[in-house]
């Protein structure tokens, strides 16, 4: 990360990333429970998707190598839109699992 401008957008990712996924209790205790418990559910899956785009990304650029942040930008981009999309499902009337 070369300037200011690309290390702020790199932290707000990864605060938005944290903002999509909290999922709020009746306290704050079940609150970050229920936050790590999503992001624990669901970065196995993103991680996944990450790895097989990245490696994807590597062989149309002849096998150069990725830069670390570009990486995690990209998880924290689908992390986004897996919170966005499970908060969707989670809050629109279905029933939660106890």
């Amino acid at each position: 990360m070369s300037n200011i401008k690309e290390s702020f957008s790199f932290y707000l990712s990864g605060v938005l990333y944290f903002l999509f996924n909290l999922r709020l209790g009746s306290t704050f205790a079940e609150s970050i429970k229920a936050t790590l418990w999503q992001i624990l559910q669901t970065a196995p899956f993103i991680i996944g998707v990450t790895w097989i785009i990245v490696m994807f990304l590597q062989y149309m650029a002849n096998g150069e190598k990725m830069p670390w942040d570009r990486r995690i930008r990209i998880f924290f981009a689908l992390g986004i839109m897996a919170g966005l999309f499970f908060g969707i499902y989670e809050y629109a009337g279905v029933a939660p699992v106890e």
